[in-house]
């Protein structure tokens, strides 16, 4: 028999007032290790476990009326925002509902359901010159202003949510007669985005456009960030594309996206705006490449699968290196990306999180969804949040974020847009099924052709 660990178990319980700016949680301080007797897994079993309890984001908690991702789900107040819709988030949960098909979380009929609820419900969404807004009211599909300037089309959330449609798209084109027409539906919705409006006639795409204020916020779409992929599609798409130069006067500023700096001897490749010796939220290295793959994707600057894998290793060995002297970071957990914080109070915040921005917060979107690019460190960041399941897995899969450092602080609450690069990028790794799906796409490969992109399928 195994000998048994002895610990002391330590519980604190701090209470807030549930609004939108203060959320309930809980602060527990749980032993760290496990028992001798707790059985162990294997790799298999243990990203089969993430991506089935993750899954439960956009299926069990999904909005009600639309069956689209609510922007958050706050376990201790469900309610709060419930019928907020994010365009963005729902297109990650898109994808997620195909891995939950061939995973087998759900039958394909099932899936299918969702789905076709999901498209019918954006097919009567507010849209701007094709663009969906950021928030959606899921009850009746009317715009919920982000800000009281960004009340219209959002260009990079959509292209989010186009991104999961042409995965939808390429996944039932060829089935039976009512996948066939989700599969058009999925088509002929992202081929509505207006994606040279959002030029104003110049060489650049723009994030924003207000039915009451214009280009008001005249927020240019520059890299390095996570908004690669609004070029990719805006240069796929037939009716309403971009050409070459306002992909590289904009997304590429003529060159101006190349960087020669090197960090723990990895170059940097790309100059992340405001993180220039470390490189930003490891987002930027996600949200592009649920089904864009990175893998051998090159254009006249820089190859891009090399910038996501220095960007995370760069991004592992900062918490490696922990200069700030944080509790628990090294080797098995690291990893800082944009997720909900801890504030000076203890409250739950919101921060992007980087080497820069390091505010003791790990969030285990960062290290999991880096999965095909640090699949060695990934997965050791698995083990080491598995082995604090007590803490860190909730209903939804793990939480959006902790903190080792203040008495194993953990945000019990959960965002579509973290939640779903888990699934997707994990997914990725394994079967390389959304990268599939979304590469076979004919427009897809016409776009990256028009960009003097080389790729692999």
């Amino acid at each position: 028999m195994n000998k048994q660990k002895i610990f002391l178990l330590f519980l604190s319980l701090v209470i807030f007032s549930c609004s939108d700016d203060n959320y309930k949680y809980t602060e527990i301080d749980f032993p760290n290790d496990l028992s001798d007797d707790e059985p162990i897994l294997s790799d298999t079993e243990l990203l089969d476990l993430t991506q089935k309890e993750t899954f439960k984001y956009f299926w069990d908690f999904a909005e009600s009326s639309s069956g689209a991702a609510k922007e958050r789900y706050h376990p201790t107040n469900p309610s709060l925002n419930e019928h907020v819709v994010t365009t963005g988030g729902t297109g990650f949960g898109l994808m997620s509902i195909l891995v939950g098909i061939e995973r087998g979380f759900i039958t394909k009929d099932e899936g299918y359901n969702r789905l076709n609820k999901i498209l019918a419900f954006f097919e009567n969404a507010d849209r701007f010159h094709g663009a969906w807004p950021h928030w959606i009211e899921g009850t009746n599909g009317k715009v919920i202003p982000f800000s009281p300037d960004d009340n219209g089309g959002d260009l990079v959330e959509t292209a989010f949510f186009v991104q999961g449609l042409i995965c939808v798209k390429e996944y039932f084109k060829n089935g039976n007669t009512n996948e066939k027409a989700l599969a058009n539906k999925a088509d002929v919705l992202w081929k509505g985005v207006e994606w040279n409006w959002y030029t104003q006639n110049q060489n650049t795409l723009y994030w924003h456009w207000s039915p009451n204020l214009a280009f008001a916020k005249n927020f240019k779409l520059k890299g390095y960030n996570e908004v690669l992929i609004a070029y990719i599609m805006a240069a796929a798409s037939p009716d309403f594309g971009i050409s070459k130069e306002v992909y590289s006067n904009g997304w590429a500023s003529n060159g101006g996206i190349k960087s020669a700096n090197v960090k723990y001897n990895f170059p940097l490749l790309v100059n992340h705006e405001g993180s220039e010796e470390y490189g930003g939220p490891l987002f930027w290295a996600h949200y592009s490449y649920l089904g864009l793959n990175p893998k051998g994707l090159t254009d006249e600057y820089v190859n891009y699968w090399n910038v996501n894998t220095n960007h995370s290793k760069i991004n592992y060995n900062y918490c490696v290196e922990n200069p700030l002297k944080y509790k628990d970071y090294g080797a098995d957990c690291w990893g800082l990306t944009a997720s909900y914080s801890r504030n000076a109070d203890g409250s739950i915040g919101y921060s992007a999180h980087k080497p820069e921005n390091d505010l003791g917060v790990i969030s285990p979107t960062a290290a999991l969804s880096s999965m095909p690019y640090t699949p060695n460190e990934s997965l050791k960041a698995l083990r080491y949040f598995y082995k604090n399941k007590d803490k860190l897995l909730g209903p939804a899969g793990f939480y959006d974020a902790f903190s080792p450092h203040y008495n194993f602080w953990v945000a019990n609450a959960y965002l579509a847009i973290d939640q779903g690069p888990i699934i997707i990028m994990i997914e990725n790794y394994r079967s390389r099924l959304l990268w599939k799906l979304f590469m076979q796409n004919t427009d897809v490969q016409s776009g990256l052709t028009k960009l003097n992109f080389t790729y692999e399928l």
